[in-house]
Order: C-alpha cells, then sequence, then structure tokens
C-alpha cells in the first residue's frame, strides 16, 4: 500500500521538536529505532537557520540525558553492566575489548566520534563511567560528540532537501518495493552476524576452568600462570592481578615463545561469556600449549575468591587433572 507521505511531512513540520527529542532519547538508552532517517527529514523539513538550531539543541539535550544514565549506570554497576549490554550484541566476542582500547588510545576525546561507530556509541558512555572519567571531561567530550553526531545528520538533510524530497516521492509510489529490498537486506546482514555469533559461542564453550580449580592448582608444585587480557585501560582502572601477565591478543605469541609446551596457562579477561580469554586459550593450543585453559567468569570469577583466600581449597580437581 502507498505510504501517506504529505501526512508525514506536516507531522514532523508541527512536531519535529518533539519527535526529534523522544526519538533520539528513546535510541540513545538502547532502543532498536532508527534514528538517522529522522534527523535527516527533520533537518530537509527545517525552514530557517533558528529552526535547524532548535532541532540540533533538542537532539543534543536528548543525546546527553541518555548518556548520563548511561554514565552513572557504568560508575555504579562497573564491568557488569558492560558484560549485560555486549551479550545483546551480535558480536560480544569484542564488544568489551574494542571499547577499552579505543579509550586507551584516543582517552575522553573517543567519545567525540562515538556515535559515528556501530556498537561502540551503545557502551562508550558506560564504559566512560567503569573509568570513573571525571564528570566535567565526560560532559565536554560527550556534549562535542552528540553536537557533532547531530549536527552532520541535521545539516545533511538541510543541504540534501530535495534528494530528500524526491526519495519520499519514490517511497509514496514504490514503498511496498523497497520495504520488500530492504527486508531482504537486513536479513541477509542478520544472517552473516547470526552466523558470527554461532561460531563464537562455539570457541566460547571451549574447556575451561572453574575459579576454585585455578585456585586450588596454585598449591600444586608448578602452578598455572595466569594471563591478564583485560586491556591496559581496565587494567589501569581496576588494579593489576600481582601474579598475572597483562597481555594483549597481538603480544601472545612473543611473550609465550620461550616458554615449555607442557606449561599450564589459564587466561581471564572481564568480557561476557569469557570472549577474548577464550580465544586467547585457542590461540595458545594451536601453539602447541596443550594445557591452556579460560577461567569461567573471568576477572569477577577471580576477584571474588580473593576475600576467601585462606578458605581450605575446593575438592574439584586441579588443572592438571582438569586439562587431561
Amino acid at each position: 500500500m502507498d505510504i501517506d507521505t504529505s501526512t508525514l511531512r506536516t507531522a514532523l513540520t508541527l512536531y519535529a521538536p518533539g519527535v526529534v527529542f523522544a526519538n533520539v532519547l528513546l535510541q540513545q538508552l538502547g532502543l532498536p529505532v532508527p534514528v538517522l532517517p529522522t534527523l535527516l527529514l527533520a533537518g530537509s523539513l527545517a525552514a530557517s537557520s533558528p529552526r535547524l538550531a532548535l532541532l540540533w539543541g533538542t537532539a543534543v539535550l536528548a543525546a546527553m540525558l541518555a548518556d548520563r544514565v548511561w554514565y552513572l549506570v557504568g560508575r555504579r554497576f562497573g564491568t557488569r553492566v558492560l558484560a549485560w549490554l555486549c551479550k545483546l550484541s551480535l558480536t560480544p566476542d569484542s564488544c568489551i575489548s574494542q571499547t577499552a582500547d579505543r579509550f586507551g588510545h584516543w582517552g575522553p576525546w573517543s567519545l567525540l566520534l562515538a556515535k559515528f561507530i556501530p556498537g561502540f556509541s551503545a557502551v562508550a558512555a558506560p564504559m566512560a563511567g567503569v573509568l570513573r572519567m571525571p564528570v566535567p571531561r565526560f560532559t565536554l567530550a560527550a556534549a562535542s560528540g552528540a553536537g557533532l553526531w547531530a549536527g552532520v545528520a541535521l545539516g545533511l538533510g538541510w543541504l540534501l532537501r530535495r534528494q530528500v524530497d524526491a526519495a519520499l516521492a519514490l517511497l509514496h509510489t514504490h514503498g511496498p518495493l523497497l520495504a520488500v529490498v530492504a527486508v531482504l537486506l537486513l536479513g541477509l546482514w542478520l544472517g552473516w552476524k547470526l552466523v558470527r555469533r554461532q561460531l563464537f559461542l562455539r570457541l566460547a564453550a571451549m574447556p575451561s576452568v572453574t575459579a576454585a580449580q585455578w585456585w586450588q592448582a596454585q598449591t600444586s608444585a608448578q602452578p598455572p600462570r595466569l594471563l591478564d587480557l583485560r586491556g591496559p585501560a581496565l587494567i589501569a582502572e581496576l588494579g593489576p592481578i600481582t601474579e598475572a601477565h597483562a597481555v594483549t591478543l597481538a603480544q601472545l605469541p612473543r611473550l609465550v615463545r620461550h616458554w615449555p609446551r607442557e606449561t599450564a596457562i589459564v587466561t581471564l579477561c572481564a568480557c561476557p561469556h569469557d570472549a577474548t580469554a577464550a580465544r586467547a586459550a585457542q590461540r595458545l593450543r594451536r601453539l602447541g600449549f596443550v594445557h591452556a585453559r579460560h577461567l569461567q567468569g573471568g576477572f569477577e570469577a577471580w576477584q571474588a575468591l580473593q576475600p576467601s583466600a585462606s578458605t581450605p581449597a575446593s575438592t574439584a580437581p586441579v588443572l592438571a587433572a582438569a586439562a587431561s
């Protein structure tokens, strides 16, 4: 059926600030609602510079409110909220590690480009909270990023207003066909992402050790070596593990190149499904370290053992038995 584009144009012309505010706020809070079409269309319908400035300010305010909520949630709940957000991602294996790496390389100004990078925009604000970024610095960087993002979208809509009108006319006459094409393209993209997710979940299901098994193995004649793959930014904020080697996936082969291949190795991270740690253990096994395993529960599982260090070890099998 045809789409009544004249009604859509009238509604946005009359209620554009409210529509923009609600759409941006809901999308930035995490709801799967598209926001770019709204900003482009609203920008194309702005009749004057003051109207465009009002829409820009409205979008920035909505984005800042959402960012502040996520910042406070990240500051309150730490890496748990990041793990939860990344579990919702179709590619959770790289979600936290890539976010932490970007903060490590770019610092607070990673927020300037966060909204332009799919995936990163959803976890950048809570990551800033996890890393205890000072509120004034966070506010300045997040506001600058929101202003740049909203300005680009609204500005493009205004500059390309004739093309937007042509697109609306095409949508009016060929709406059903375009909808079918869009659904097919979306299905292909989701299928590719789901295949990647299944491959990742299969990787995460590889043999591992529990925190109790790792703790008991510390009393053996040759305790396992612990590799910390949380990344520099998270290590700096959450604190280092004294007995662990801090390493990235790229540095892994160089670190272990002189280690005996029978060395027992446990990897850990602070990511959903122990993603980076499982990938590191798999890479170590390919290098010949048959006793490489990742720690179930990652950094939180290791941290939970620290207050009860004097508690007798579990009767679970030691690492060597788990590796057999």
